[in-house]
């Protein structure tokens, strides 16, 4: 059935082109992932807080490098894009940021975020989110990026504020953890 619509990103427009690095502002970069990186994931996955606000683990480095593994894939996929994020100076790992749930035709995806326990309180999480929904507006052409977070989660909530994210609304039960079924803060930013 033919469409009366364009599509929003053309499919393709990610895969066909390598992973970029993507400066972002007071000296960090987010940059593809490396083989290197995963005992600094497996660490930052043993964090009490980690665990509280994911549903996923490591449990040895072995395992951290399959993580990193299927997020280097996924560029291909077009589905989700993953980036580490990284101290430009010294490459030390920061933390992380990704666009989730990547619609093309649609020109929507989901901004996704966390921080390694000693990057925290330092600005990095809303840094990094500022330069990936840039990139993702100003160079690839989605409209709509979306940013959830459990209703719980206050550092989370004050990221997406800073970074220009308005809250749209609450999405009752929406998310399983650990410790039971989360609200989840829904944010969005629209391009221009």
């Amino acid at each position: 059935m033919p469409l009366l619509i364009s599509d929003v990103v053309t499919p393709g427009t990610l895969a066909r082109q390598p992973q970029p690095v993507i400066p972002a502002a007071g000296g960090l970069v987010l940059r593809p992932w490396k083989d290197e990186d995963a005992p600094a994931v497996h660490e930052v996955f043993q964090d009490p807080l980690m665990r509280r606000w994911h549903h996923y683990t490591t449990e040895s480095v072995t395992e951290a490098l399959g993580m990193i593994e299927s997020w280097r894939a996924a560029w291909a996929g077009e589905d989700n894009a993953y980036w580490a994020v990284a101290d430009e100076g010294t490459d030390q790992l920061l933390g992380r940021a990704a666009l989730r749930h990547v619609e093309p035709a649609d020109g929507t995806a989901e901004v996704a975020y966390w921080t390694a326990s000693a990057a925290r309180g330092r600005g990095v999480a809303p840094r990094a989110v500022a330069a990936l929904t840039g990139w993702a507006f100003e160079s690839i052409g989605f409209h709509r990026l979306e940013l959830t977070h459990a209703v719980r989660n206050e550092a989370s909530c004050r990221v997406a504020e800073k970074t220009g994210f308005a809250l749209e609304g609450t999405k009752r039960s929406a998310l399983l953890h650990p410790d039971g079924w989360h609200d989840m803060h829904l944010h969005a930013r629209i391009a221009g």
